[in-house]
């Protein structure tokens, strides 16, 4: 499978780029980038005229549209890992999921994935517990909390229609029933650490995913290519792989 991967000169974009050439059955079939000053990497998709079967995307979101454009003007798979889209640049990206597959996740960890749905059968399994999440990241992260501890409270709502999502916890306040609770630590140089408690009375079931190596998301990039490689047109995410 030939990939163009764009976003090339970024930090996941060059790690992406690495684990392609070494995969047996990928191919690069370029690099594309908007702060090329020429040379191999390409400045636009536009400009790339060979084959390819594959488009791989860690760029940023602000150049989703333009590049959707292209991938529906040549019929192109699209595994699109930028995040910060906004409600526009989201109705774009299921609008072009109509016309080509489009892999779209929040988080590219097929660990993540799994954590997701072992939160959701676990809350299924255990109706009445209390459920808490603890997220930590290094101290120069800006949200809070991080969008994969919101995907895990997403994946908790599927079993819990009726949960109320409580950000932090602060004064004089009692827990509620229905409360999920998220709790967001910023420390040190921690890559991410991801953590769902289930308690109950009389026991308590924890699951956890922490990274440490990023080069996970280009390896859950990669898996998400080959996973859409044949699909038909459609918006796939992580959990259409771990069905």
């Amino acid at each position: 499978m030939k990939v163009i991967v764009t976003g090339a000169l970024g930090k996941m974009g060059g790690i992406l780029s690495d684990l392609v050439v070494k995969a047996a059955d990928l191919e690069l079939a370029a690099k594309v980038d908007c702060f090329s000053k020429g040379g191999e990497i390409l400045k636009d998709v536009s400009e790339f005229k060979g084959e390819a079967d594959m488009v791989i995307d860690f760029s940023h979101h602000s150049l989703t549209p333009a590049l959707l454009d292209w991938c529906r003007a040549n019929k192109k798979p699209l595994v699109l890992c930028t995040t910060g889209h906004d409600e526009a640049e989201k109705a774009q990206v299921r609008a072009a999921a109509k016309e080509i597959p489009l892999f779209f996740s929040a988080n590219m960890s097929l660990g993540i994935a799994l954590l997701c749905k072992m939160a959701r059968e676990t809350a299924k399994a255990f109706p009445d517990a209390d459920i808490e999440i603890v997220e930590a990241h290094h101290n120069r992260k800006l949200d809070a909390p991080s969008g994969t501890a919101l995907l895990v409270a997403g994946a908790i709502r599927e079993a819990r229609p009726d949960m109320n999502l409580v950000l932090g916890r602060s004064g004089m306040a009692k827990r509620q029933k229905n409360d999920v609770g998220v709790s967001a630590l910023r420390m040190g140089n921690l890559a991410g650490m991801h953590e769902v408690i289930v308690t109950t009375e009389t026991q308590s079931l924890t699951l956890k995913h922490e990274v440490y190596d990023r080069a996970l998301f280009a390896e859950g990039a990669i898996e998400a290519a080959r996973f859409l490689s044949g699909k038909p047109a459609g918006l796939y995410d992580m959990k259409d792989m771990v069905k």
